[in-house]
Order: structure tokens, then sequence, then C-alpha cells
């Protein structure tokens, strides 16, 4: 926890970003710049000025949890979150408590900031922290977690990252229009579409392919910038910046080949698991490749074709058009048939650093490297179930079992349990990658 000196310095601080605010030296409404960005930036320079150490003091942070009954999956879940580095300080320094723009109290990140406070108690006086209350005040917004059954570790992240946003979310009150900003970008797909009728003359065939590529990229990159400016102006917090990418659903007509683009934001990508026979190995470039191939889809499937103006036969492909600062991916191993749920324990390889999903993003956009900092595990099966985590700390890797901590090496990492990989991005990537 940050020790007496923590209070001036975020005094200090804050007096300081409404100082430059006030004399106009930074703008609020800058729309590349967030306000968690702008206050952890201060505060790190004011720290490493008066102090030339971490602006926390820090614990080992291996500490256990307790399990309350069945509450497995959050312990699993809360301790790969808590080796979030980033969203681990943001709670410790309670910054949310700074910038936080909702008439709604933050009783939800409270809860979590003071689960986060006792594994990383820098006296390391509890071997076990018990989560009761995180978790009763979860229940009371999400009901659909009520009562002691087993729930699905993925599910209750999404769910909490959801819920901890909506409370610390600096533009509560921007609602929803409906209307995306979609009109503005007619003239590129007309203009592409007269471009391409020109391209069956043959002497401008090479400079009409070469133009047509340039002009649909930037298209492309134009319209998902603007949909991700949209995005944030509605939903802006230290849960976007970490966790939120931009997803790029791009369908081609077999009637007209007529190409259109729509973009999501996600918070994690849910991942298929290739059917292979026992005893066979998947890599995590296969559930990838699965993950983002082209799929066809039939009349009944399809959305209207905004040339043809009906439903036709096309096909869909996905990409990443944002990266995320950090990565979650689902391992999908649970699927669900008429009458009953099966998991797959197909052992899934994925690599520790250097994992690059360049390949899986826009055109020409470089490596984009991750290195990975946090599992979560499920074993045994649907019905008889069990979550642990592995998380990396500066000593190394630890097993995160309820109340048990031992630790790990590397080479245990790799088991048919993985289930959550977090990723964090790593400083290699070029700064020129979104």
């Amino acid at each position: 926890m940050p020790g007496s000196s923590g209070v001036n310095v975020e005094g200090s601080c804050e007096a300081l970003c409404r100082t430059l605010v006030s004399q106009k030296g930074l703008q609020r409404e800058t729309a590349d710049i967030s306000q968690s960005v702008l206050y952890t930036s201060l505060m790190g320079l004011l720290l490493v000025t008066d102090n030339e150490k971490d602006p926390l003091a820090l614990g080992s942070g291996r500490v256990g949890l307790r399990n309350i009954g069945n509450t497995c999956f959050l312990n699993a879940v809360v301790q790969c979150l808590s080796h979030t580095r980033a969203l681990r300080n943001y709670s410790l320094l309670k910054s949310y408590k700074h910038e936080k723009f909702s008439k709604e109290d933050a009783k939800l990140m409270e809860a979590f900031s003071k689960v986060l406070s006792g594994l990383w108690d820098v006296n390391d006086g509890d071997t076990v922290v018990h989560p009761r209350k995180f978790y009763s005040i979860f229940k009371d917004a999400v009901p659909y977690f009520s009562g002691y059954s087993q729930q699905d570790a993925q599910e209750f992240l999404r769910f909490l990252l959801d819920k901890l946003h909506t409370e610390i979310n600096r533009r509560p009150n921007v609602r929803k229009t409906g209307k995306e900003p979609e009109q503005k970008y007619a003239r590129f797909r007309s203009a592409s579409r007269n471009l391409k009728n020109a391209s069956l003359k043959p002497f401008l065939s090479n400079l009409t392919s070469m133009f047509l590529h340039f002009l649909t990229t930037n298209r492309i990159a134009e319209e998902a910038a603007a949909m991700w400016k949209k995005h944030l102006e509605r939903d802006d917090s230290i849960i976007v910046e970490l966790f939120s990418g931009q997803l790029r659903s791009s369908l081609h007509c077999s009637v007209c080949s007529h190409y259109s683009n729509t973009f999501d934001v996600f918070c994690d990508l849910s991942l298929p698991i290739p059917k292979r026979s026992s005893g066979r190995e998947v890599t995590l470039w296969e559930c990838l490749d699965l993950f983002s191939q082209e799929e066809k889809l039939d009349k009944e499937n399809s959305p209207m074709c905004e040339r043809c103006n009906r439903h036709t036969e096309c096909t869909k492909r996905l990409s990443i058009q944002r990266f995320p600062q950090v990565l979650v991916i689902h391992l999908n191993r649970f699927t669900t048939s008429r009458w009953s749920i099966s998991k797959s324990t197909v052992h899934v390889s994925f690599p520790i650093t250097n994992l690059d999903l360049g390949p899986y993003g826009p055109a020409d956009c470089g490596p984009v490297l991750y290195d990975l900092y946090a599992i979560c595990n499920h074993a045994g099966t649907v019905n008889m179930g069990h979550y642990t985590a592995c998380c990396l700390d500066e000593n190394g890797w630890c097993f995160y079992n309820d109340c048990s901590v031992t630790a790990l090496s590397e080479n245990q990492l790799q088991t048919n349990q993985a289930y959550v990989l977090f990723y964090q991005r790593s400083k290699k990537t070029s700064t020129t990658t979104k």
C-alpha cells in the first residue's frame, strides 16, 4: 500500500492537473489522450522526481484467497487481474477517486481494491485474504451469480470488467444515439466501385489495383478510427484503456462482389479449438487461424448487402483492427449441444513470450508482440471442475490454488487445463502500431 507520503503526492498531482488545464496547457477534449493516461503520467513524473523508487510499496503478492463456497472461479480470475500491473497500481493508488465522473458510488471498485490491498500488503500480514464482501457486492450487481453453484471463470471476468467500467466510466452521461459515423464514407465506396470498372481497361489495370489498395486501406483505417472515437465518447476508463480492442468483420457479397466492413469492440478473444484425435496437440496459432478463417454465410444467416439491397450469400472474415494493451484469450473448451455440455481436453500449446498477432491485424501493420503473465486453468469435468491460476511476478511464476500458493517453473505452465490466457503487450512492439 502507498506510504503516508502517497497522499501528498496524489494531491500535488491533482493540483498540477488542474493548473495545467486552467492555463490551457492541456486540452480536456483531446481525443487521443485520456484523462487516466494524463493522470498516471503526471503522477509518475512527480514520484520519480520526489523519490526515485516505485510509487507503491508492495509485498510479494504471493497471498491466497479464501474459497467461500465454490468460488474458485472468482479466486483464479482475481489473482490474474491482481497481476495485471497497470490495473493493480490504479486500484491501490485509488486513482478512480480522482477521475470518476459517475454519480454512482464505486462500491465494487472499492471492494476490489481492498482485496488487492490485502494481496499486496507490504507487511505480508495475512497469508490468506477473505473476498466475502467483494463477492457480496458483485452478486448484488449481477444477481446471475447468486447462490453457491460453480460458475464459469470467463463469464465472471466479463461481468466483473463490465461492472468495474460502469462505476468508473468517465463518460457516464453520454448515451448511444444509434447513429454511427457511416455516411461520410459512402464516397469512398462509390469511388472504389468506379475504379473497379475502370480496372477492366488493360492499360490501367496495374495502376488501378495499386490505387484501389491504397484507397481501401485508408478508407478502412479512417472508418475504424471514427468508430473507435465514437466508442471513447461513451466509454472511457482504465478498463477500456487496458482490455479493449477493435475487431473488423469484413463481408464479401458473392453476387455483386461488394465489400463492406463493421467494427466491434472486444475485451477478450474467444477462440475455437480445432478437433483433434486423442493425444494430439494443438497450437494457439491453429486456434487463431480457425478464428480468423473465411466463413461462408447463406442467405438466411447473412446481413443485407448494401449494394444488392437484399440478403445474399456472402463470406465473412474477422481480423483485429486495434490491439489492446492487455490481451485476454479464452480457449473455448466448453461446447453446448441441445442436450448437454461437453469439455475439450485437447492440449493447446501457447508461446510464453513474443506472441505475434501482426498477421491477424491490418495489412502491413508489422509485428504486434505480447508476453504471457497469467493463466486461468480449469481442471476436471463440466460438473466437477476446479479453477486455479498461474501468475508471473518479479520473482518468477507462482501457482494459486485458493488459499495455497506455491512457486512454479515455466516448463510447468503448458497443460491441457489452460482456459484463459492473459498477455501484456510487449515494449518491443513498434509504437506506430495501433
